[in-house]
């Protein structure tokens, strides 16, 4: 999400709490919400599946490829 709807996203609660908002911004206001919480989503999945974590017995393992997005597409294929 770039710099611009964020500003936008900020303008539209100040604006909200001050005076008030229209139907259309009340629903610009909802749209960009989701997309930026979509977007911290995805960002902190791409984190998350890039931890690695050594083992007792050292070996490295991949927590994204154990636990994260991989590990559940191949569980839909599979079930």
């Amino acid at each position: 999400m770039d710099q611009q709807k964020i500003n936008r996203i900020n303008d539209l609660y100040r604006k909200s709490k001050a005076e008030g908002l229209t139907e259309a911004e009340r629903n610009e206001q909802a749209l960009l919400r989701k997309e930026f919480a979509a977007s911290v989503r995805k960002n902190l999945r791409a984190q998350l599946d890039a931890i690695d974590m050594q083992n007792p017995d050292g070996t490295v393992e991949n927590l994204g490829e154990k636990y994260g997005s991989k590990a559940a597409d191949s569980k839909k294929t599979s079930g």
